[in-house]
């Protein structure tokens, strides 16, 4: 019996119980390199598993007869066999080989950016992660992917859904940047532009020692999306950024800082000089587009400082104000302003007049109420989240240990004095 055959036979004796596929899969890893260089290991050899009962082997057999480069053959023939196996595996046994089932599931990705057609991934991807993931709170090496391709595939509902999970374990950092950048990315194909800054921020603020491409990425949207939001720029990293990462943003991001600096300024002029002076950098970093939206929000930021001075203004005042071309343009950022609820007007066509009102919202609709009550309950999700986090740090052995340690080399005993002294120049 040949190494393939005697595989076979052990895959169909030992996917019953427990023991046994922890025998089996001690037997693959051993059986591995033997299989590779097996001349007779081809697809036809899987006809004789099933993907649902012998899901640990079939998975062992898949990602050896998959590996290697792409062509359009190759891609044609594994994306379905992939797409079976992934839709009809047992997600106990897939999760004793996690590693060759993200894999597996990252060679789907590639096939089917390859043949251009990324939307047929999104759904298979989505399984892959439900039968993966041993809670919906844990980050797997898999949603980096899947957000990848809803970028690719411009379907951004299906992403989103993904992100509105709240993340709170998280195994690799790497997955963590590109998951949060690739749902910051999400956010703004669905102009959810608070969530966005939400997603960036994370990876802006995250721990590293050294420089992080990832980061200096979503720092140069971080800018361009508050810019957009919030109508202006805070030039000051929050305290909690690391070292690395302030050195790294003030290295590359030169022109985006420059840009935030002189949006604050407000004077439309000299920020559209300066859009034009670095476009072949912002075109090169794929930001061109946000960047004209920010061009464009500080129009709309200059019209919400007028509702704040005038009850009644012309169009053509505005023009003038704002720096439009003409009252028609002003017209059109007010609309717009309305349409989107950041201004409260009413447009007098006869006299070209506008009108600024207060806000109508009283905050006791059913509607609203709901939200209120909404915000609430994810708050309090979250705070028993934290404790539940916090209790189990505080019992868990290696954090203890360490710091027992750190607390030895820093106590100095009851009688240091921890008063700062005063030192004289």
């Amino acid at each position: 019996m040949n190494t393939v055959e005697a595989v076979i036979a052990s895959i169909q004796g030992l996917s019953a119980s427990a023991e046994d596929l922890a025998a089996l899969h001690d037997l693959l890893r051993g059986a591995e390199s033997s299989l590779r260089a097996e001349p007779d290991f081809n697809f036809s050899t899987l006809g004789q598993l099933d993907a649902a009962k012998h899901s640990l082997g079939y998975l062992y057999f898949l990602e050896i007869l998959t590996c290697g480069p792409i062509s359009e053959e190759k891609a044609s023939a594994e994306v379905p066999i992939i797409a079976r196996f992934i839709n009809s595996c047992d997600a106990e046994q897939i999760r004793l080989a996690s590693d060759k089932f993200v894999s597996l599931c990252k060679r789907l990705k590639d096939l089917v950016v390859f043949i251009g057609d990324p939307l047929r991934g999104v759904a298979l991807l989505l399984t892959s992660i439900q039968k993966l993931q041993v809670s919906p709170k844990r980050l797997t090496a898999l949603h980096p992917d899947l957000l990848q391709l809803c970028l690719q595939a411009k379907w951004y509902k299906a992403g989103f859904s993904i992100i509105s999970d709240d993340i709170l374990e998280v195994e690799q950092p790497r997955d963590f940047f590109l998951y949060c950048y690739y749902g910051g990315m999400i956010c703004i194909g669905l102009k959810r532009f608070q969530k966005a800054l939400e997603l960036f921020y994370n990876v802006v603020t995250a721990p590293m020692h050294q420089g992080n491409a990832i980061a200096v990425e979503a720092y140069k949207k971080y800018i361009l999306v508050s810019l957009i939001h919030n109508g202006q720029f805070t030039n000051s990293l929050p305290k909690c950024a690391s070292t690395a990462a302030q050195r790294n943003f003030k290295s590359y991001c030169g022109p985006y800082i420059e840009l935030g600096n002189c949006y604050n300024d407000g004077k439309i002029a000299e920020l559209e000089a300066l859009v034009v002076a670095n476009s072949v950098d912002f075109e090169k970093d794929k930001n061109l587009g946000l960047v004209k939206q920010a061009v464009s929000s500080l129009y709309k930021r200059n019209i919400l400082r007028l509702t704040q001075k005038y009850l009644t203004l012309s169009l053509e005042d505005i023009a003038n104000m704002v720096q439009l071309a003409n009252a028609k343009e002003a017209e059109m950022h007010v609309l717009q302003m309305i349409q989107d609820g950041q201004i409260h007007a009413l447009i007098n066509q006869k006299d070209g007049m506008v009108r600024f009102l207060e806000d109508p919202e009283q905050y006791k609709t059913s509607e609203m109420i709901e939200i209120m009550d909404s915000a609430i309950q994810r708050t309090i999700g979250l705070s028993k989240n934290l404790l539940a986090m916090d209790e189990s740090l505080s019992c868990d052995p290696l954090y203890l240990g360490k710091v027992g340690r750190e607390r030895q080399r820093y106590d100095f005993g009851d009688d240091f004095d921890t008063v700062p002294q005063k030192f004289s120049m």
